[in-house]
């Protein structure tokens, strides 16, 4: 089933839009399939209810707006935890973090991290020739066995664990290259630096992974956001991400990618509430991050992928963080996982022609 899924797919992405009698060019025949491109933007404690396209009217945020627009809209998309660690160890491989024995966070003086047996989506897509790269907030382990390097990733620039842990420290690679880091400039320098892997990797099929340290607190905005919204601080935080997310959309159109890149835009829990205004919102759900209530588990999704998804599309199907290691390693060809389960369910379909599809019952633990 899940090859017959694979050719119809294959079928969809090669077909062409010409007449059917008119003769292919040697050169046409002869082009390889070209591989999608994967942007997955993760902000940290990003409520449910802090975008404009979700009900917010105080933080302005008019590039995630339109990328809805353009784009679909996940109402019922789940995360796989309610804090940090777990969450991204799903995301990553598609399992359940309790498979892994991923509990709680790790903290700096934590000694282990993700097991190095676990393959990455990462891994996956740069066995197939993928340019994988991580910018930002990594939190599955900082010692070197447990990095980006050595977890499929080809380039690694930003911090180990999250943004209110004690020596906070920017990483390129495997080395640190900041021990005085001023996160007042962290998402325009992960902006940067996301824009600066795009051209370098723009002629090949690339998985960038931006993993934005805010509006995790303590938060930060640059002084060009420093006192622009109603919101106060943490309105500033969010419209500068939402800055950050027009300017990769732009650099893909500008490039000609944008209708070879699939851009996911979701955060990893639902929003720090006992932090009063320096907090987010989980709008009209209830409780937030470290809770399993929808407050804390239901996350913002947003998907656009010219030509492909089409535009103005809302869906509430219940989706999980743990479907897109199976959904974008099916997009990508990639080698289907026989030797341990993997949880998460391709949805390739659904992105594609938004049709009702069953998602199974999932524990949190």
């Amino acid at each position: 089933m899940k090859h017959f899924i694979y050719c119809a797919l294959l079928a969809f992405l090669v077909g062409c839009g010409g007449n059917s009698s008119e003769m292919a060019t040697d050169e046409t025949k002869a082009s390889p399939v070209k591989k999608p491109n994967f942007v997955i933007i993760f902000c940290d404690d990003l409520g449910y209810g802090d975008l404009g396209v979700y009900g917010n009217t105080e933080i302005k945020t008019p590039h995630l707006d339109a990328m809805a627009g353009q784009g679909l809209k996940l109402n019922s998309l789940y995360s796989i935890s309610p804090v940090c660690s777990p969450s991204r160890a799903g995301l990553m491989t598609g399992r359940y973090p309790i498979r892994m024995g991923i509990h709680g966070v790790f903290f700096p003086e934590s000694w282990t991290g993700m097991d190095t047996s676990e393959v990455t989506l990462a891994e996956s897509l740069k066995e197939i020739g993928y340019a994988t790269g991580i910018v930002g907030k990594w939190h599955l382990g900082h010692h070197h066995q447990y990095l980006p390097l050595q977890n499929g990733f080809d380039e690694y620039f930003g911090i180990p664990y999250s943004n209110d842990m004690e020596a906070v420290v920017y990483l390129e690679g495997n080395k640190v290259v900041d021990e005085a880091v001023d996160q007042r400039l962290t998402t325009r320098t992960y902006t940067e630096k996301a824009l600066d892997f795009i051209e370098r990797k723009k002629d090949q099929p690339f998985f960038l992974y931006l993993a934005h340290a805010m509006p995790h607190v303590p938060i930060y905005a640059s002084d060009q956001f420093a006192g622009k919204s109603p919101r106060g601080l943490y309105g500033d935080v969010v419209e500068e991400i939402d800055l950050s997310t027009g300017q990769i959309l732009k650099k893909l159109e500008e490039e000609g990618l944008a209708e070879n890149t699939l851009v996911i835009f979701t955060s990893d829990n639902g929003p720090w509430l006992p932090f009063g205004p320096d907090g987010g919102s989980a709008g009209i759900l209830r409780e937030g991050k470290q809770y399993t209530f929808e407050g804390g588990m239901r996350v913002p999704g947003l998907l656009q992928w010219k030509g492909r998804i089409k535009p103005g599309q809302v869906s509430d199907e219940v989706v999980t963080m743990l479907d897109w290691f199976p959904t974008l390693g099916q997009l990508a060809g990639a080698k289907i996982l026989s030797d341990r389960p993997i949880d998460g369910q391709d949805i390739s379909s659904f992105l594609r022609e938004q049709k009702p599809w069953e998602n199974e019952s999932w524990p949190t633990i």
